[in-house]
């Protein structure tokens, strides 16, 4: 049985990046049913990616024959009807994707960590986010995320120096800087990130557009700091690509279409040398959780999308002191109403 709910998320502070700003999300859930056992799944539709949540619940619907037609505990073969079945929405396919392996932990009565070889213990440290703000503002948002030892401060709209200039005055913590694909030339990507070199920076995430790699590369040889991709990279098939322009990648469920494909770009990019980050959008405890429990095999996290958010509808993942505490519970370890 597949039940699909919209929930609306109501966000702490208005949302503003470099494309645009949100108050609310509308995320998509579902819960599938089979022997007595439910496993729950999140979608978080992007603007960035053409999506929103009727087409994500068109596309699940689409999908619904194929969980029909599969033996559960053959989810490497549903990942792969389901990749020929949905081919755009990709964050359909992390609902299902999540939900499904939800439930082959709850059958095993076992946390997906373990299933996984993980352990809990090794856990990063989140990032906690801060959107593009007026000076004033910013300090009030710098005093809520005071128990967050790292932040990631987000830029893009001409006024970075302003931005980062006052959350320098108010805090001397790490910070990571996300510039979403803002900076259309190298000479511009190339002078903002060697001032902020100065500036106790962890690392620069998508300074350019996805697709100008070359440019990319051309700044990562100049500067000296980690360069990650974030919207350049959404699958396994993308990172060989990425190798000369990144230092690292960004990966999140909804751009891959859940954890199985974000297992193997764990792999491939390890390989490549390449450092990994487990992201977000704005998600429920739901989908933060379930990439928790990913997280042993990652060097950074920013998993914060439901710190970010003021109705949670689940309970999941803990944060102590920044680090992501994964609980004991079976499946992805969420509670709450579906």
């Amino acid at each position: 049985m597949l039940e699909i709910k919209i929930k609306k998320l109501q966000l702490t502070n208005t949302w503003t990046i470099a494309r645009n700003s949100s108050e609310t999300k509308e995320n998509v859930f579902v819960k599938i049913s089979r022997d007595g056992i439910d496993g729950i799944g999140e979608a978080a539709p992007n603007v960035r990616y053409g999506e929103n949540a009727e087409l994500t619940i068109q596309k699940i619907r689409q999908a619904e024959k194929i969980l029909n037609n599969f033996d559960w505990f053959n989810f490497v073969d549903i990942k792969k009807a389901l990749d020929e079945e949905i081919t755009n929405q990709s964050c359909a396919k992390a609902a299902i994707d999540i939900a499904l392996m939800d439930w082959v932990g709850k059958s095993f009565k076992t946390p997906l960590y373990r299933l996984l070889g993980l352990n809990p213990k090794c856990t990063p440290v989140t990032s906690f986010s801060i959107g593009i703000d007026k000076p004033e503002l910013l300090k009030k948002k710098i005093e809520q995320a005071a128990i967050y030892p790292v932040l990631k401060i987000k830029v893009g709209r001409d006024n970075e120096k302003e931005i980062i200039t006052t959350v320098r005055s108010l805090t001397d913590k790490p910070l990571r800087i996300d510039a979403n694909e803002a900076w259309q030339t190298k000479e511009e990507a190339l002078e903002k990130i060697l001032w902020m070199q100065t500036q106790n920076i962890e690392f620069i995430e998508q300074p350019m557009p996805a697709d100008m790699l070359d440019e990319t590369a051309w700044v990562r040889a100049r500067v000296n700091i980690p360069v990650v991709a974030d919207e350049s990279v959404k699958r396994v098939d993308d990172i060989m690509k990425l190798a000369d322009a990144f230092d690292g990648i960004n990966i999140k469920l909804m751009k891959s279409g859940g954890l199985l494909e974000a297992i193997k770009m764990i792999d491939v990019a390890h390989r490549l040398g390449m450092k990994i980050m487990l992201g977000c959008m704005i998600e429920s405890s739901v989908a933060i959780s379930a990439a928790a429990h990913l997280s042993p095999w990652a060097q950074w996290a920013d998993l914060d999308g439901n710190l970010l958010i003021s109705n949670d509808p689940f309970k999941g993942v803990g944060v102590q002191n920044g680090k992501l505490i994964l609980n004991e519970s079976p499946g992805i370890g969420v509670s709450g109403d579906f």
